[in-house]
């Protein structure tokens, strides 16, 4: 069973390992059986289109997936790293910035 992640698609994120460490961007997909998720404009790979007659094929850059422990929610507050945390916001369980208390949810 896949464990629930705390980072959803429209979150800002910072990478925290890999060739793109210290980049942030805008979660693109979450992948939860995988545990990973696409970050836009990060972890570019090429990959081949063969040529249909819909298109007409050649070289594009994509986002690969990466791995969740390999990034963090960026803080609302100053964009650095942080973890995520739960509270009860009235009768509402959201999630919030455990660096500056301020809620993520929207």
């Amino acid at each position: 069973m896949a464990k629930s992640m705390k980072i959803r698609k429209g979150d800002r994120v910072v990478v925290l390992t890999g060739k793109d460490k210290g980049r942030t961007g805008e979660v693109l997909r979450s992948l939860p059986k995988e545990e990973r998720v696409v970050v836009q404009g990060v972890n570019m790979v090429t990959k081949h289109i063969r040529p249909s007659a819909s298109s007409q094929g050649g070289i594009d850059r994509i986002e690969a997936p990466i791995h969740v422990s390999n990034v963090a929610i960026a803080d609302p507050r100053d964009g650095a790293p942080t973890r995520v945390g739960y509270k009860m916001d009235g009768d509402r369980k959201v999630r919030f910035a455990r660096r500056s208390g301020e809620v993520i949810d929207r």
